[in-house]
């Protein structure tokens, strides 16, 4: 019986022995192979990406938070079935350190890819080109030609930005080069200044240029300073490519269908319509004409369900917010309306500021119903002010030669393409409603996205600036060791 029991015992022994050892080489195998970054991801039911504030990257419009790469990120994110989750340093130079440290799962901030950054993180594929510029305001200096013009002036950086790098490159060449790394916490800021008279001159990318200068037309870029530079998501340097593979096939993706082509138009394929003369004269009108109008285009606008910032922008485009506005062929009024049209909404007096804004206002809601529900904001709305400068009929026409051509007839994008082929014999004869000057619906909406866009700048008491987010609190995304 003794040696029965010792034998029992020692059977115990050698299963808790087996027992640890299956423990041991279980929690070794799970060092080893910890959960890769797209579990994590998943696991963690979010998606957290650095951005910086600025017209090209995260901001908040007239319908909430928007901007380039918020709407790619939030694609990407809506893609592996996360939510998003936006984290904002306080200074750019933090972008990169909580990429390469694991506070954040990638970086979508409007980067330039460098040698120098390669070395910190790892870069997505290239989605756009850009330069650095020397920025100047027009009539306050002369502009400089080449950097050897400066004089000792100073040049207005941000801190973290690959300017200083590139001027510290440059100072070689030049030795009486000077800058500082500014203050001003994102590049609206800076480029600000420069227009205020608070700094000489500056450095910016050629993206974020064209982007402001519609809200600061005296702005101008006194030339180059680099040669074109890619921008791209930074994410961290590891061994897993679980979440890289990821981000390539995403591009791959969107590269492939075209939206990355419509979201690159969508928020840069107008920032260049206006010149000069044309922001400066807008803004002038706005303080001289607007204010008597401004009543009346919300009161039209809440009773439309439209925005009046775009009801403003269409009036401006059509007269100028001239009430007796009169064109060659006989359109009349602040919303230029056709006798016919006019008559159709029961306008009256096409002279009456009034009756002119609130029938225009029905008319644009009655073309904005005309076009298909599946087709998603904003473009609905940029083909409807196309209906509403050519006709219902046209458009449809571009749309059915937009689709002939193997282009989507749903994206402003692609219908804007194919709208001058109406004024072409060769292409109007294949439509039914014949000729039309085509080229004309196009910068007509090319130039209330930029109105518009002006507008609710000049509205926005926040300056552009999203809603403060909360801190980022450490996330341990990376596993020790990697």
């Amino acid at each position: 019986m003794k040696l029965y029991r010792r034998q029992l015992t020692d059977m115990q022994h050698l299963e808790l022995l087996g027992f640890l050892i299956l423990v041991a080489i279980t929690l070794l195998f799970a060092f080893n192979n910890p959960r890769s970054a797209l579990d994590r991801v998943l696991d963690r039911g979010e998606l957290v990406v650095a951005m910086r504030v600025g017209p090209t990257t995260y901001f908040s419009g007239p319908d909430g938070v928007t901007g380039f790469e918020y709407e790619l990120a939030q694609a990407f994110a809506e893609r592996l079935g996360v939510r998003l989750r936006v984290v904002v340093p306080d200074r750019f130079e933090e972008i990169l350190p909580m990429v390469e440290r694991g506070r954040v799962d990638l970086a979508a901030a409007g980067i330039t890819v460098t040698e120098q950054r390669r070395q910190q993180v790892r870069f997505g594929p290239a989605y756009k080109e850009v330069t650095e510029q020397l920025v100047y305001r027009m009539g306050r200096e002369s502009r400089p030609r080449t950097l050897a013009d400066l004089n000792g002036q100073t040049l207005g950086v941000l801190p973290g930005s690959t300017h200083a790098s590139r001027l510290s490159e440059l100072q070689s060449e030049f030795p009486e080069l000077n800058w500082q790394e500014t203050a001003h916490g994102d590049i609206k800021s800076l480029l600000r200044e420069v227009w205020r008279g608070g700094l000489e001159l500056a450095v910016a990318d050629s993206v974020e240029l064209a982007s402001l200068q519609r809200f600061y037309p005296e702005l101008r870029a006194a030339f180059d300073i680099s040669e074109p530079r890619s921008l791209a998501w930074a994410l961290p340097r590891v061994r897993d490519d679980s979440l890289y593979d990821q981000v390539l096939a995403f591009f791959e993706e969107i590269r492939e269908n075209g939206w990355l082509e419509q979201l690159l138009e969508r928020h840069f394929g107008h920032v260049e319509v206006l010149d000069y003369v044309g922001t400066v004269t807008f803004v002038q009108q706005v303080d001289e004409r607007l204010s008597e109008y401004l009543d009346l285009f919300k009161e039209a606008a809440e009773l439309h369900g439209m925005d009046w910032r775009l009801l403003a922008a269409i009036s401006y485009q059509e007269s100028h917010w001239n009430p007796r506005a009169v064109s060659p062929t006989g359109v009349r009024g602040m919303m230029m309306l056709t006798q016919n049209t006019a008559a159709q909404l029961g306008v009256s007096n096409r002279m009456d500021p009034r009756e002119s804004v609130m029938g225009g206002a029905e008319y644009f809601r009655h073309m904005h119903s005309r076009i298909p529900d599946r087709i998603p904001e904003p473009d609905r709305t940029w083909l409807a002010l196309a209906a509403y400068n050519v006709g219902l009929g046209h458009l449809e026409d571009a749309r059915r030669l937009t689709e002939g051509q193997g282009r989507n007839p749903d994206r402003w994008m692609d219908v804007m393409a194919h709208l001058p082929l109406l004024a072409q014999e060769n292409w109007y004869r294949r439509t039914r409603f014949g000729y039309a000057r085509g080229w004309e619906p196009v910068i007509y909406v090319q130039n209330i996205r930029s109105y518009y866009d002006l507008l609710v700048w000049m509205t926005d008491e926040s300056g552009g600036r999203p809603p403060p987010l909360p801190k980022i609190e450490p996330l341990n995304i990376l596993p020790p060791g990697l």
